[in-house]
């Protein structure tokens, strides 16, 4: 039967035949039918020609070592493979995305301009002067929350208070230091 007419049973069985028997001519079916689909698939999702053709190799790939994962109960055959290459896809993009070790910087950060020091240490000593006055109990959670990082539910655990409680008066807090910054 030709590649095109096969049904979504159909493509379930030639998946099987390659998970249990490795048939490689089952494989090769399959992957004439589905490669092309999926590169056209990623090149209208987004992905260049060259992205797309790679990421259509690897899924074609990742298929043949793992059809013994497919489950017809939960997908077709096109909707596993294509979530496998939408998949593929978004994994291609972050690597892309991600800085090389070399372009990474090496060795110690340059000094800060020394403006940039002076005014730095200004707005701290402005930021502790403010959270001076500050009622305790504001203090101690904005102290919490911003220097100690810790979350609301951890501040809950530790303070005992209501979480509607801490935000109200996180809020409160960072509204008046908000003002006292200015």
């Amino acid at each position: 039967m030709p590649a095109r007419d096969r049904k979504r049973d159909d493509w379930a069985a030639v998946l099987l035949q390659i998970a249990q028997d490795r048939d490689q001519k089952a494989f090769a079916e399959m992957f004439q039918h589905f490669a092309p689909r999926v590169k056209l698939f990623l090149i209208k999702s987004g992905a260049s020609e060259p992205m797309a053709e790679e990421c259509a190799q690897e899924v074609m790939v990742t298929l043949w070592h793992k059809a013994h994962l497919f489950d017809p109960d939960r997908a077709s055959v096109a909707t596993w493979i294509f979530t496998i290459a939408r998949n593929r896809k978004v994994d291609m993009l972050r690597k892309q995305r991600r800085p090389e070790p070399e372009d990474l910087p090496w060795g110690p950060e340059p000094e800060p301009e020394q403006a940039d020091v002076i005014s730095r240490k200004q707005e701290s000593s402005k930021l502790r002067e403010a959270l001076a006055t500050l009622p305790a109990s504001q203090r101690e959670l904005v102290e919490a929350a911003y220097f100690g990082d810790l979350s609301h539910s951890e501040i809950v655990q530790k303070t005992g208070l209501p979480l509607g409680t801490i935000k109200s008066r996180l809020r409160l807090a960072l509204e008046k230091l908000r003002h006292a910054m200015v």
